[in-house]
């Protein structure tokens, strides 16, 4: 069982700047990515983050190796960035189930989208294949940070359902983010 249908955000344009800002259940800070919106579809609303951004968490900062396109699913406990041939790991898709998701527009043109990160992540690499990651870290955050039982059933369906829908190459994990590179890069 999925989670609501996501709220989109009004008065987007593409072109329009968007961070995406991560927390934990206990409200710490987790990833702040910056990026371009794109548009949307079906599926949800697409974000391009270029190679060479800068990228931060407590405790970590980089320049990005590779260009990304972030989708925010209308429907799930999730978000998806899908990386480009040069992601230095190999990894073409990666899931971070996540719930709360919420659209803020800080000023003319500038958006920030903000979550819950959950900790399980549904990972696809070119010569590992597709596997579910921090699963122990989702158990010691159930119990640190007290997730209620409700969420963990949530969450713990949607990766399984997650994780066979990028197994399985299905909507949106088929190969439709290539369009969504081809207009970030252009």
């Amino acid at each position: 069982m999925t989670g609501p249908a996501a709220a989109g955000p009004q008065g987007i344009r593409p072109g329009d700047l968007v961070v995406a800002r991560n927390r934990k259940w206990d409200g710490s800070a987790h990833w702040v990515v910056p990026g371009q919106y794109l548009g949307e579809d079906e599926h949800g609303w697409w974000i391009f983050q270029g190679t060479d951004e800068f990228i931060s968490r407590p405790g970590a900062a980089l320049y990005t190796e590779s260009d990304a396109v972030l989708l925010v699913p209308r429907h799930g406990d999730y978000v998806a960035t899908f990386f480009d041939e040069q992601h230095p790991r190999g990894v073409e898709v990666y899931v971070d189930l996540a719930v709360q998701p919420d659209w803020t527009q800080i000023r003319p043109a500038v958006f920030e989208f903000h979550l819950v990160d959950m900790d399980l992540d549904v990972v696809r690499e070119r010569e590992r294949g597709v596997y579910i990651d921090d699963e122990d870290e989702f158990a010691e955050h159930r119990l640190a940070m007290k997730y209620p039982d409700d969420l963990v059933a949530r969450v713990e369906g949607e990766c399984s359902r997650i994780y066979s829908a990028v197994r399985d190459r299905c909507a949106p994990f088929n190969g439709i983010d290539t369009d969504w590179f081809g207009r970030g890069r252009s």
